[in-house]
This record gives structure tokens, C-alpha cells and sequence, in this order.
């Protein structure tokens, strides 16, 4: 069973195995349907497209961050429809090294599905080593999957809004450091960060190869920011819930368990303006 990380040679070695399923997370944030295109060209054999705005997320409203988490019910019939349910071994990639993918990875863990793991490297290192890829549209074996929501992997903005004087807690967040100290905000309407939160891009998960680096250096680089606080005190969080998955994997590969997700992250922690932002001529 893997549940963190997958190289490429242990997926190609259960490529055609019906007991595994792999979805293809390619997207971009700028346009939208690039991700889709792109996998209609080519993909993994056998790999299903998940859409992050159409799969992955519910509508956004006024009060949410800018992709909210699916709904369970609709979801859960996605899933069943692809074909997951509690004896299968899920594999995600996209050809951003997991800053998407990763958010699929967590959706599954959340809805209770713990035998899912990131292809290392993503589409870039399978292609890089030699790796088939096709055009062809996958046939679905529809399966019946039945959710069981942990929702201990999760936090909201009241939760993150009531800790900001806890120092049990530590909010790492995992945007571009440009936009974390407010210099640029490319995405969203307000620039900044939550008050004590800690700027760790989740780019510097990756090792210059653009594999995950090893556990033991994912952990020290974790450890070091943390100060030794309880990892279940450790909210992640980013523009919107997605590449915070990121360094939720990254703890868990480093066998740092149970550090959380703030969904709704920046985009939602701004829709109300009496929320405190710092930026960077306040730090």
C-alpha cells in the first residue's frame, strides 16, 4: 500500500493492475482548460482527468475561498463512478511536481481513503524516464465508494481566527514568499499573510531532480520551523487549499502525522476585511 509517494518504476509496474486507479490533476490556474486539453493528448495509460474547479472543488460564494471543498455526496459518486472504493491503491499526478495532484491526494484521505499516493516527479519524471503515454480515453469500471469524512484533517477560519494568539499552533503557508509579504498578489484581491503564520513555499519540498527530497531532509526542514510543537497543532494553508496539500504530504512522507488543512486559506481568510493582514512593511 503506498500513501504518500509513488516512483515511477512502482507504477509502471501495476500499470495495467484493474485493482489500481490513476487520476491525471493537470491544471492551470490561468486557463482553466489547458489541464484537460493537455491530457487528451497524452497521458498516463489507463490515467482518468480530474478537473480542479469542475472535481475538486465545490462553487465558490462570497464568503468562501476560491476553491472550496467538494461537496461529500456528489463527490463520493465521482469516485464511484471512476471506479474507487475501499480495496483499490489510487495514484494522482500532474506535471507540476504534485502542486495540484496533491490536492487530490488530500480530498482522498479526507473522504477516508488512505491507500493513495503521489507519483514522485510527476508527469515530467515519467516521461523523463521513458515511460508510456497514450491518447486513448480509459473504459470505467464503476465501483461503489462509500465515504468516511476525517475530520480531524481539517480546520476552519473561525478555528484559524481563534488560534492567532495560541503559540501551540503554528499556521505554515505555503505561497511564493513574494506573495506571502504582500509584494505581489497575482490571484487575489487583498495582498498579505495571516498574522504569525510561517512562509514555507511548497516548492521547497523538491529536490533539484524534482522528486520530493528524502524524509530525513524533509524532516529536518519541517522540524526546524515548528519548534517542536505537536504536529496536530500544525495548520497549512495557501491562496486557496491546494498546494498546501503539498506540504501536508511532505510532513506525512517525513512521518510527521496529522498536521491539517485550513481550506478555505488566503482567499477566504479575506472576504472579510476585519480579519487582521500583515505584509511586508509590517513584519
Amino acid at each position: 500500500m503506498f500513501t504518500t509517494l509513488i516512483s515511477a518504476k512502482d507504477l509502471f509496474a501495476h500499470i495495467n493492475d484493474p485493482e489500481w486507479i490513476v487520476f491525471d490533476c493537470r491544471f492551470t490556474l490561468t486557463e482553466t482548460e489547458a489541464g484537460r486539453y493537455a491530457y487528451q493528448q497524452s497521458h498516463v495509460p489507463g490515467a482518468i482527468y480530474v478537473h480542479l474547479d469542475e472535481d475538486m472543488s465545490s462553487p465558490v460564494t462570497q464568503s468562501t475561498g476560491r476553491h472550496p471543498l467538494p461537496d461529500v455526496k456528489a463527490f463520493s459518486e465521482k469516485l464511484s463512478a471512476w471506479g474507487v472504493d475501499g480495496t483499490k491503491q489510487v495514484v494522482v499526478y500532474d506535471d507540476v511536481f504534485g502542486a495540484v495532484a496533491g490536492r487530490m491526494w488530500w480530498l482522498l484521505r479526507w473522504m477516508g481513503h488512505t491507500q493513495v499516493a503521489l507519483l514522485d516527479g510527476g508527469l515530467p519524471v515519467w516521461q523523463r524516464e521513458k515511460y508510456p503515454v497514450q491518447d486513448q480515453l480509459p473504459a470505467l469500471t464503476p465501483s461503489t465508494f462509500i465515504p468516511n469524512v476525517n475530520h480531524d484533517l481539517l480546520v476552519d477560519t473561525d478555528f484559524v481566527e481563534s488560534s492567532l494568539s495560541d503559540n501551540n499552533i503554528v499556521i505554515i503557508d505555503a505561497r511564493a514568499e513574494q506573495r506571502f509579504l504582500g509584494e505581489v498578489e497575482p490571484l487575489d484581491k487583498v495582498a498579505g499573510h495571516v498574522p504569525g503564520a510561517i512562509s514555507m513555499p511548497y516548492d521547497d519540498n523538491l529536490a533539484v531532480s524534482s522528486n520530493f527530497e528524502t524524509p530525513e531532509e524533509l524532516f529536518n526542514l519541517y522540524n526546524e520551523n515548528i519548534n517542536q510543537v505537536n504536529y496536530k497543532k500544525v495548520i497549512h494553508m495557501c491562496g486557496s487549499g491546494v498546494t498546501a496539500c503539498h506540504n501536508i504530504l511532505a510532513m506525512e512522507h517525513a512521518g510527521m502525522n496529522g498536521s491539517r488543512l485550513y481550506a478555505g486559506s488566503w482567499s477566504e481568510w479575506i472576504t472579510n476585511p476585519q480579519r487582521p493582514v500583515v505584509v511586508s512593511t509590517d513584519c
